[in-house]
């Protein structure tokens, strides 16, 4: 349970990596705190001074696990640089997924690939991890969410602090599906740019294969892809123009030795060769009470959700899913069945 303690410090993961060598273990780290032979900030001391007890009973009354190392998936606890712990919300997988990666200030043709990918992955049956970033991130999740599927997001922050604070609830959908919201970090602990880089480790931790979209060569994506190829994990990258900025970390990776994938169904059958084959999700049904709303020469988006009741969003939303499931296609305004 001193993992748990050690993890109120609030320390970056390589300094407690260093710590736990320097001193031998957890255990004579946590020690040292104490004691002040280690030098950090007074409430940071204050924080691993609180039992551990305590602190369970703090997190299971907000429906929080805290997920100690050998507790942990086995293609996650055992990497050399795995994380100490991990507070969970949801259910985690046990079994590896797909991460899908990318750019933050991603292009309209990224975001919409990063959705069809992120569909095709959860409707082959695998989980999908990602980062619930702004970009590529949240596109791939909403992408999961479209087909019904399990989706795992790694947070740089506390996992009760959504960042950005509007994919909040694209994070709670994503809990409502049975998938998982987790983070190295504990609860209220803000979103400071150093955090970030190490979750990295973590997306790539939790699947087999890491897929990159679209990003830049300086981005967090190909930190994430480096991780990877370092933890053994296979990266895939999606070729793109060469004068895009967007698509230079892209073609770098192809370049390197990443395997290019062209689309969703390039993907999941590149993805299945690591994994096993796909284990398809039930399909969407053409008879969703918006799809029955679809005229025989089609319908506006407008004119769906004067039928529907529902809002302008909630309509666009149900047409993308039905959509990725090829059961209409959109002609301008109009929506069509197939």
């Amino acid at each position: 349970m001193v993992r748990l303690r050690l993890a109120y410090a609030g320390m970056h993961p390589d300094r407690v990596a260093s710590l736990r060598d320097r001193f031998g273990s957890i255990e004579r780290v946590v020690a040292a705190i104490e004691r002040r032979a280690i030098k950090v900030p007074e409430r940071a001391r204050e924080a691993v001074l609180v039992d551990a007890a305590t602190r369970r009973r703090e997190l299971s009354a907000r429906g929080i696990a805290a997920v100690e190392r050998a507790g942990l998936p086995p293609h996650l606890s055992e990497l050399p640089d795995g994380p100490e712990l991990l507070f969970v919300k949801g259910d985690l997988p046990v079994r590896p997924g797909v991460a899908v990666v990318g750019a933050r200030r991603a292009t309209s043709y990224g975001l919409r690939l990063a959705r069809r990918y992120g569909y095709a992955l959860a409707e082959a049956g695998w989980p999908v991890v990602s980062g619930l970033a702004r970009g590529i991130d949240g596109a791939a999740h909403h992408g999961v969410l479209d087909a019904g599927g399990i989706g795992v997001a790694v947070l740089g922050s506390g996992i009760d602090v959504w960042y950005p604070a509007e994919h909040r609830q694209l994070g709670e959908r994503l809990l409502a599906a049975g998938g998982a919201v987790v983070s190295e970090y504990p609860p209220g602990t803000p979103p400071v740019g150093w955090r970030f880089p190490p979750r990295n480790r973590i997306i790539s931790g939790l699947a087999a294969v890491v897929v990159v979209v679209e990003a830049t060569p300086t981005g967090g994506a190909l930190i994430t892809a480096k991780r990877a190829l370092e933890q053994g994990r296979e990266v895939f990258a999606v070729p793109g123009d060469v004068d895009r900025a967007t698509s230079t970390g892209c073609n770098l990776l192809i370049r390197d030795g990443a395997v290019p994938v062209l689309d969703p169904d390039d993907l999941v059958e590149a993805a299945s060769l690591v994994l096993g084959p796909a284990r398809p999700q039930a399909a969407l049904s053409v008879d969703t009470p918006v799809a029955g709303l679809i005229g025989t020469i089609g319908s506006t988006i407008d004119e769906l959700a004067l039928a529907s009741g529902l809002s302008i969003a909630q309509i666009q939303e149900e047409v993308s899913r039905l959509e990725l499931a090829g059961i209409v296609a959109r002609e301008g305004d109009v929506v069509r069945k197939r």
